[in-house]
């Protein structure tokens, strides 16, 4: 249920601040409004200002749009108002004002962010993995990386933009120092046969673990924090506080035991209870798509040396902010970039159940996470607006543009077939996304 509130109110938020730079701009160049809308089909709620402009809200949340008036005969309005009798500088900066708008609104969230400080972990190797990217590299476990490819690193997500825009190159540097030791190390990773795809299991491989770093995090102890009730570990008699020793034998590990749990086979559990050690055959119960038996792991917090936040001046905050808006974007053109030529694979792009799970888990966390989040997907709307396709904001500049260079539009017929072919492109893409979120969860 967070993940769908969570989800909502994020869509609803960006969706308004997309079409309201829209709005803004056609009524800052004279243009009628005819409606403005949040989501699509039956409207569940309208009003009507004092210009006429219909303001609504509809069924289907999933986007929205701003109808202007554009020489339609039943909408009565003045040459003038007309976006069509605009100038093409007019139209374009109309078009353009509502990705602008996405990236000015991530501007302000990150600034308020890095003002109120956001608490996270210092990029420091826990593991290295044997035969990776990362051991041929001979990276030290409890390594804090300070920077890569000459992009200063502060935390795991640093990192992890920092390397997703080196995909595709041969050589990447990378800069560090022992946790309890000042003095720089300098290394150099070998990406050339590096490519980002899912494991087998069909979880999300991410950088990191793909060049076979393991980030330094809160450990996950085998004592039991919480056992839910009525779950198969209740029903077997699991209880808070029993030490796990093995799993089907093999010694605890978490993962161990979440892809035991995953098979949907009986899991044995080797049990330490105060100084009793006993065994339960556990019968994992599917909830959804996934098994569960129902426990919460302990955890061992990090020391304070792992930790840090980000937290900067006024002043500062704001060019931080610019930073991370030009980081992202310029992440998110390289990812783009690479998903085409290949170097990594489409099975990890999501679609809207990715970012509602990911919504939900931000949200649960803390307003200042998942306002980041809901920063990160505006950025997203902002760059994938400006794609050179209809019925996108991109393909709309494009055909102002080719109407300057010409000094007329484009056939109908032209445009026309343009926009059926960017409308296939954006359906697939949104039918494969689906797909692959469903696949995933």
């Amino acid at each position: 249920m967070t993940s769908i509130i969570a989800f909502f109110i994020l869509i609803c938020v960006l969706v308004f601040v997309h079409e309201y730079g829209h709005f803004w701009a056609a009524r800052r160049c004279g243009v009628k409004v005819i409606r403005f809308s949040i989501g699509f089909g039956k409207v569940l709620y309208k009003k009507t200002d004092k210009q006429g402009t219909e303001f609504a809200f509809s069924l289907i949340p999933l986007g929205g749009y701003v109808q202007m008036y554009n020489d339609e005969p039943e909408f009565n309005g003045q040459a003038h108002q007309s976006l069509a009798q605009k100038s093409i500088a007019q139209r374009a900066f109309i078009i353009f004002a509502g990705p602008l708008a996405n990236f000015l609104f991530a501007l302000m969230a990150y600034w308020l962010i890095f003002v109120n400080g956001l608490p996270t972990v210092k990029p420091v190797i826990a593991e290295v993995s044997a035969n990776s990217i990362a051991a041929t590299a001979q990276l030290p476990e409890d390594l804090e990386i300070t920077e890569i490819a000459g992009s200063p690193v502060r935390d795991w997500n640093d990192a992890t933009l920092a390397l997703l825009s080196e995909v595709g190159h041969q050589k990447v540097s990378l800069v560090g120092h022992l946790i309890d030791d000042a003095n720089l190390q300098h290394f150099e990773l070998d990406l050339s046969h590096w490519q980002i795809d899912n494991t087998i299991d069909n979880t999300k491989e991410n950088p990191l673990t793909s060049i076979g770093i393991r980030p330094k995090g809160n450990k996950i102890t085998p004592v039991i924090n919480k056992v839910e009730t009525d779950s198969a570990a209740q029903k077997a008699g699991l209880k808070a506080g029993d030490n796990i020793l093995a799993i089907n034998r093999e010694p605890f590990e978490w993962q161990t035991l979440v892809k035991a749990i995953q098979t949907g086979e009986p899991v044995e559990l080797e049990i330490e209870r105060e100084t009793e050690k006993m065994t339960f055959v556990i019968q994992p119960e599917k909830k959804g798509e996934r098994y569960l038996i129902g426990i919460v792991p302990s955890y061992e917090l990090l020391a304070d040396k792992y930790r840090t936040e980000l937290k900067y001046g006024i002043l500062e905050a704001l060019s931080k902010s610019l930073e991370k808006v030009y980081s992202l974007s310029k992440t998110i053109c390289s990812f783009i970039g690479n998903l085409i030529t290949g170097d990594i694979s489409v099975k990890n792009m999501g679609g809207a159940i990715s970012i509602a799970k990911g919504a939900g888990m931000s949200a649960e966390s803390g307003w200042i996470y998942y306002l980041g989040f809901m920063a990160l997907i505006s950025v997203n709307l902002g760059v994938m607006n400006l794609f050179p396709i209809l019925p996108l904001d991109g393909g709309q500049l494009v055909l102002l543009a080719s109407e300057a260079i010409r000094g007329k539009p484009l056939s109908r017929r032209v445009q026309l077939t343009y926009q059926q072919i960017g409308m296939v492109l954006v359906l697939s893409l949104m039918a494969f996304t689906f797909i692959n979120d469903v696949i995933h969860f």
